[in-house]
């Protein structure tokens, strides 16, 4: 008899992590280990100093499964798959096929490390149409010591599968989080912006995000209205520690500080908060719209998510993350193309590349007109919310991602495990015979005579 045995999957990634690409990571485990097709095994990575807490919470859907595939000692031969998600320039093939998982870039030019990487998987897979056509684009004259020319450009295959957002927790509800409610109660304005993200580097207008401009713009706006609404950041730099948060607000108090007249109220949320929390900040009722300035994005999972709450979200009109917010339902500012800023160049953001600056003015406009009007944003907000949660779920992405693979992965050789037949104990030779049984008390045979007869001799 014999059992097939499954081919082996080796997925490296920070599946534990808070971070965009931490959620990106457990969405590919989740829908390999769902396929059911290969054996599984994970082996989790870090993603910066973001926090890995997404595996402590194991109530939390596929937790304990992902959990059970991690892989606790080395594999002892090559998977037949290996799935490593990454930005580009670490990738490493490791398996017999090899696919490579990155949200790539923010900008119009990725560095050349990233297209050798990606050269180096059997194919890659990006979350967004921008994603893509970035990389496809980017080409490269590498001159080396000799003189000789080499062109450097993308001749790997490359596939979008966007990120899904799971509708069981980010959805339109009205059911109470007991954290998220405490940390709000305490904020007496009825109408708030809602910004999510991550604070990085940058001087003022040149962190990615561009929250110190959307602080300095807020503020502006609002500063000496009477019953303004205020602004909410969920932000953090690259922890959620004191100091962190110390940074942050150091950084607002030196952008209003600038500022003169009466100010609106802006609030610092800070710190670890599960998909449950979350999903309750976007449907909070003091919080009426979503805001974010960002330079770019990969995909922009957080902007998603914010629709799948029925609000209306002002935001940039370039990057990922107009594969799931159209013009004719979206609220997206305009700006235009600009160099990356000095302070904000590093070894991902270079400084040969562009991302957009969002036109200050008609945000400000923006701004003021959602909070003066804003019943009139609501349909299309509603309409948004319907579509995304039926185009861009979990389950559609995760069937896509698997979609992309059997179209693209080579037939592996089967392997069976071969059950062997049970076999008789043999006594060796040379063993001593056998005991028998009641020796000592068998009566011991008297010895027979036998008479043989006689025989004439032949005659001759």
């Amino acid at each position: 008899m014999s059992n097939e045995i499954k081919p082996v999957c080796l997925i490296q990634g920070p599946v534990a992590s808070r971070s965009g690409y931490g959620d990106h990571a457990f969405q590919i485990a989740t829908a390999m280990i769902q396929w059911g097709k290969f054996d599984v095994k994970i082996l989790p990575t870090r993603w910066g100093s973001c926090p890995n807490t997404m595996l402590d919470d194991e109530s939390f859907p596929m937790v304990k499964e992902i959990k059970a595939c991690i892989q606790q000692t080395p594999l002892t031969a090559q998977p037949e798959l290996f799935i490593q998600i990454s930005i580009p320039n670490e990738f490493q093939p490791r398996g017999k096929f090899n696919v490579g998982v990155t949200a790539g870039i923010e900008s119009t030019v990725p560095k050349p490390e990233w297209i050798e990487g990606l050269n180096r998987m059997n194919f890659n897979i990006v979350p967004s149409n921008f994603t893509k056509e970035v990389f496809v684009k980017a080409a490269y004259v590498r001159r080396h010591d000799n003189g000789v020319e080499e062109k450097v450009a993308l001749n790997r295959p490359m596939e979008v599968a966007f990120e899904g957002v799971d509708t069981r927790v980010y959805r339109k509800t009205n059911a109470p989080e007991q954290g998220t409610d405490t940390a709000l109660a305490a904020i007496p304005e009825d109408f708030c912006f809602l910004f999510v993200g991550h604070w990085i580097q940058g001087d003022l207008g040149a962190d990615r995000k561009d929250i110190g401009m959307l602080v300095k713009v807020f503020s502006e706006v609002f500063k000496n209205k009477k019953n303004p609404p205020a602004l909410i950041l969920k932000a953090s730099g690259p922890t959620f520690s004191l100091m962190d948060k110390t940074e942050i607000l150091r950084k607002i108090h030196e952008i209003r500080k600038t500022l003169t007249g009466n100010l609106p109220n802006i609030y610092l949320l800070h710190g670890d908060m599960t998909p449950l929390e979350m999903n309750r900040l976007y449907n909070h009722p003091k919080v009426k719209a979503h805001v974010n300035f960002t330079h770019g994005e990969g995909f922009g999972r957080p902007l998603l998510e914010a629709t799948l709450s029925g609000k209306p979200l002002l935001t940039t009109g370039w990057s990922g993350h107009l594969d799931f917010l159209p013009g004719d339902l979206a609220n997206l500012l305009p700006g235009t193309l600009g160099n990356i800023p000095p302070s904000a160049c590093n070894e991902w953001l270079i400084k040969e590349a562009m991302w957009f600056n969002v036109n200050y003015s008609v945000a400000a406009q923006k701004l003021e007109d959602v909070f003066e009007n804003y019943l009139k944003y609501i349909p299309n907000a509603e309409r948004l919310r319907l579509q995304n949660s039926e185009k861009f779920t979990l389950e559609a992405g995760n069937k896509l991602f698997v979609d992309i693979l059997e179209r693209n992965l080579p037939v592996f050789e089967k392997k069976v495990a071969v059950t062997l037949p049970k076999f008789k104990k043999i006594t060796p030779l040379g063993s001593p015979a056998p005991a028998v049984a009641n020796l000592a008390t068998t009566t011991p045979q008297q010895p027979v005579a036998i008479t043989l007869p006689k025989f004439n001799a032949p005659t001759a």
